[in-house]
């Protein structure tokens, strides 16, 4: 067994600029899940598009391309896009079809330009005012509602042909503090867990969400000394609180909440031994590397490390399988629609440049052809 492929195959990379550099494409040749593309990576919609063919020729396998595609503040995709809010105005709406046609929408825009898996929606219940992470981004302070529109977003883009991820597990949104840059820790146990932060997890996996993200949160009243994304006792929940079987996916390994205090191979190896199936290590070579040389040591020292890593591969692969689609042309047509543009303003934004007797409401495509004789 090629145990360096197989490390490789459950790590997800980003590079820096507009081109993929030898390290970047090093780490496709070596066997990587897919790429995460961020704000410095992209270009005009059409740069974009010819961007994501050249990374998916070169891998010449069904490949992940990955983008931070929510709204308001969080949307990578910009200049020539439909201008969309932050969650809360949805939750502000308080309807699910609504909720449902902004994920088709983001699903439509995403797959216009290549990209399979939209790391969205937000499924932290925004509990505290003074959070500086999710704040807005969340559809609000009600587990309900976060629940009742999440599901519907998630069934919106993947409906599109896009595969959706809820964050950030087991919950984000009543910490004080930002895990980009420390270690954030709460008090919650099981019973607060489930009244509050669970309920939006459970419905996304209802509604039969591809994948969840972790928090780098410790919750101190189930594991006082591991953040959620490498504490087994944490992550155990979404298999026997949620009943989830999809991908458990990190968040980004080089945050501090998790560089500052491990080693970055030593916390690939925790992350997947605790239940997550595929790493998002984002930004420096030498790290994603690393990355890779340890989980392939990890295999290599035991037949249940082996066993370990080989699910999440399979997983990971099945993700692919499904939702990674093949280069393809890029029509413009298929950004700023009309039907896109109404949808903006019910929300509140005026698309610049744009009339608002000019929008006429017609229905939405389907979801997209397979692809590997998977439907995606």
């Amino acid at each position: 067994m090629n145990f360096d492929s197989l490390a490789a195959s459950v790590v997800v990379t980003g590079f820096p600029g507009r081109v993929p550099g030898p390290d970047a494409l090093a780490l496709i040749d070596r066997g990587v899940a897919g790429v995460i593309l961020f704000s410095e990576n992209l270009g005009s919609p059409a740069e974009i598009a010819e961007l994501t063919c050249v990374l998916k020729r070169r891998a010449a396998r069904p490949f992940l391309l990955s983008v931070d595609q929510e709204g308001g503040r969080v949307a990578r995709l910009r200049d020539g896009f439909t201008p969309l809010p932050p969650m809360r105005a949805l939750g502000q709406a308080n309807d699910p079809a609504l909720a449902e046609r902004f994920g088709r929408l983001l699903a439509e825009e995403c797959r216009a330009v290549g990209f399979d898996l939209d790391f969205a929606p937000v499924a932290d219940v925004d509990s505290n005012p003074g959070n500086p992470v999710i704040g807005d981004r969340s559809f609000g302070r009600s587990p309900e509602v976060c629940g009742m529109l999440g599901a519907a977003l998630v069934r919106g883009l993947q409906g599109g042909g896009v595969a959706a991820c809820a964050k950030h597990f087991p919950g984000h949104g009543d910490t004080v503090q930002d895990s980009h840059r420390t270690l954030p820790r709460l008090p919650h146990d099981l019973a607060r867990l489930s009244r509050v932060e669970l309920p939006p997890f459970a419905a996304c996996v209802g509604a039969g969400v591809a994948a969840i993200m972790t928090a780098h949160v410790v919750f101190s009243a189930l594991d006082a000394d591991l953040p959620a994304t490498l504490s087994p006792r944490v992550l155990a929940l979404l298999s026997t609180a949620l009943g989830f079987s999809g991908v458990t996916i990190s968040d980004d390994l080089e945050m501090a909440a998790i560089a500052d205090r491990f080693p970055i191979g030593e916390a690939a190896v925790r992350a997947v031994a605790a239940g997550c199936d595929l790493l998002l290590v984002c930004h420096r070579p030498d790290r994603q590397a690393a990355v890779i040389d340890e989980l392939r040591r990890w295999a290599e020292s035991s037949a249940t490390a082996a066993d370990r890593l080989r699910r999440a591969a399979e997983k990971v692969e099945a993700l692919r399988n499904r939702w990674a689609a093949p280069p393809a042309g890029f029509d413009p047509k298929r950004l700023r629609r009309p039907t896109a543009l109404a949808l903006a303003r019910r929300l509140g934004v005026k698309p610049s440049g744009e009339d608002p007797t000019d929008a006429k409401e017609r229905p939405e495509p389907g979801a997209s052809r397979p692809w590997f004789g998977v439907r995606r």
